[in-house]
């Protein structure tokens, strides 16, 4: 007995030291208190004290289910709420709670019924439509998705779970920089929650603004020091100052990896590429393959994983295919005919290296399915991925005017999906239907719009004879995604092709240092934009010269013509007037 009153006393003493000011409110506000800062742990205590002082269950189901589900409990959460058993004030917290539930354990059409239910009690709560939003969103309707975003937002101008949705579909759909303005409008309206701290943090970073990012990211350390998300962003920070062995052990300790998070397999990869662990590189990239199939940058990654840890036998078996397509990457074609060397297979790699030396045709790069085309197009009802790798085989075997068709009726079955309008504009472009795929490309684009999308985007403007408005979508989605090395080295080549060969050189060497220093044709481009700067030799006081760049160009590609012609003219004209960088 006096084990059992200290015990009483010593936990009393505790939980008055927590709060001296909380223990004076009634326990159902104490409750709210709780779950308003997600403490359901705390709220089920006092919620089940209530129960057990003769409380009505139907006035505390909603609480505890919402108790429960903070707390990751759904089995528990569904047992007080699938009955529908509440009180008249708590009906529309209690169906939207179990909505709740049924989205997180993936059966959206019971969720869709209980927020339809949750919307008859509660139809200005901004939650209620965030959540609403996330669950269009998720089942593809995704223009209605955004209308619910925007109507949360103006329900709930303070709301942060509004304001955070609304961030994070403008930067789906307008890029970065304009999405920061709505995180800072979240962050100000609650400046200490770490799930919406990070989302901030993580854009900020994605925007090269390191140093607000890692402001952010303390931040999060002092409100909550063992925030996983906080860890994997001081991860990411370290990768980019050179770091590998922080940024590896900062990423483990999050353990973003173990619980297969896309953008932490991708970390985990480019670390261990940087550290030399090839093969454990390949693992990480094949896990987010898996998940990432049409991920064009994953596959190259796991190509040249594969080829570095000495894997060509599975290099050929994965990418072979992809290599036979009339638009693979010179640096794909390049990695299948060293492995086809690698393996003393001359006469087989010679096709692929011619390949990868000629000039590329700037059309956009095939793409070909997982699946046989002869069993998708058999099968009765596919699923949505299944009919997208239809579709794009079609188009790639030739048979535009069937993969039109599919892709019109897919559209017509799933009018608010971004990816059904792409799909409509990929299967019209392929049928030179440019201004009509332009128009399905817009639609889509206004909701999520993507690298491989605004890739599409300006190809076809620039083939409908737009120059212009493609080089404008180029230059804003640069501006919005800097660390894109594909779009600053398009970019380069536009402003190099206009005679502007300054920003042509800013733009080249930018590409050059965030990703693009392995591309030959890149390199040949550099080289040409020195030699129009006047800078012949190798280099020039600060300034790398034109023979520097088209000797590494060729070095990479012996047999490029890019990279051959512009050597051959570089040593032209050092013949013609000797460089005196050279003297």
């Amino acid at each position: 007995m006096i084990c059992r009153l200290s015990l009483t006393a010593l936990l009393t003493l505790i939980l008055a030291a927590c709060s001296a000011e909380v223990d004076e409110l009634p326990p159902l506000e104490q409750a709210h208190a709780a779950l308003q800062r997600g403490d359901g742990y705390s709220a089920e205590v006092r919620l089940r004290e209530m129960l057990d002082t003769g409380t009505p269950p139907a006035e505390l189901a909603a609480y505890l289910g919402k108790a429960e589900l903070q707390q990751g409990n759904f089995p528990e959460a569904r047992q007080w709420l699938q009955s529908g058993d509440f009180s008249e004030a708590t009906r529309g917290l209690g169906f939207h709670t179990l909505g709740r539930v049924e989205m997180a354990d993936g059966n959206l059409p019971a969720a869709g019924l209980a927020f339809d239910r949750a919307y008859e009690f509660i139809p200005d709560d901004p939650g209620l439509w965030v959540d609403i939003g996330r669950l269009r969103y998720r089942g593809g309707a995704q223009t209605q998705a955004i209308e619910a975003s925007i109507r949360a937002a103006e329900l709930g101008p303070q709301h942060p779970r509004a304001l955070q949705f609304r961030a994070q579909l403008v930067r789906d759909s307008r890029g970065l920089r304009e999405a920061l303005e709505w995180f800072e409008r979240a962050v100000a309206a609650t400046p200490d929650d770490p799930e919406l701290l990070a989302d901030y943090a993580a854009t900020l970073g994605e925007l090269g603004r390191a140093r607000e990012m890692l402001e952010i990211v303390r931040r999060i350390a002092v409100i909550d020091p063992a925030n996983r998300q906080m860890l994997y962003l001081q991860a990411v920070l370290a990768a980019r100052a050179g770091d590998w062995s922080l940024a590896q052990t900062l990423l483990t300790r999050s353990g973003h990896v173990e619980r297969g998070i896309p953008a932490a397999l991708l970390l985990s990869g480019i670390i261990d590429l940087e550290n030399g662990n090839a093969a454990s590189a390949a693992q990480a990239f094949g896990r987010l393959e898996a998940m990432q199939p049409e991920n064009r940058r994953v596959r190259l990654l796991l190509a040249r994983s594969l080829d570095q840890a000495g894997n060509h036998a599975e290099l050929l078996a994965r990418f072979r295919p992809d290599a036979e397509l009339p638009n693979a990457s010179p640096y794909l074609l390049t990695l299948v005919g060293r492995a086809y060397e690698a393996q003393g297979q001359r006469e087989e790699a010679a096709p692929f290296l011619d390949r990868a030396a000629q000039a590329r045709s700037g059309n956009l790069v095939a793409l070909r399915g997982n699946m046989a085309l002869g069993v998708l197009r058999n099968r009765g009802e596919l699923a949505p991925g299944e009919t997208l790798a239809l579709v794009r085989d079609l188009i790639v075997s030739g048979e535009r005017a069937e993969a039109a068709r599919r892709a019109d009726a897919f559209l017509r079955d799933h009018p608010g999906s971004a990816d059904a309008m792409a799909l409509a504009g990929d299967a019209l472009l392929a049928n030179y239907r440019i201004d009509v795929a332009l128009a399905h490309y817009r639609k889509s684009a206004d909701i999520r719009l993507p690298w491989p999308l605004a890739r599409k985007m300006i190809y076809a403007l620039n083939a409908a004879q737009r120059p212009s408005d493609a080089r404008n979508l180029l230059e804003r989605h640069l501006a919005g995604d800097p660390f894109n090395a594909e779009a600053a080295n398009l970019l380069a080549r536009a402003e190099f092709d206009a005679g502007r060969f300054a920003r042509a050189a800013i733009l080249a060497d930018h590409a050059i240092e965030i990703g693009g220093g392995r591309d030959p044709y890149l390199l040949a481009l550099r080289a040409q934009i020195a030699l129009r700067g006047g800078v012949v030799g190798s280099e020039t006081g600060s300034e790398i010269g034109a023979e520097t760049f088209a000797r590494r160009a060729r070095s990479l590609q012996p047999l490029n013509r890019a990279a051959n012609d512009t050597l051959a003219l570089v040593l032209a004209q050092q013949q013609a007037a000797p460089d005196p960088a050279t003297h």
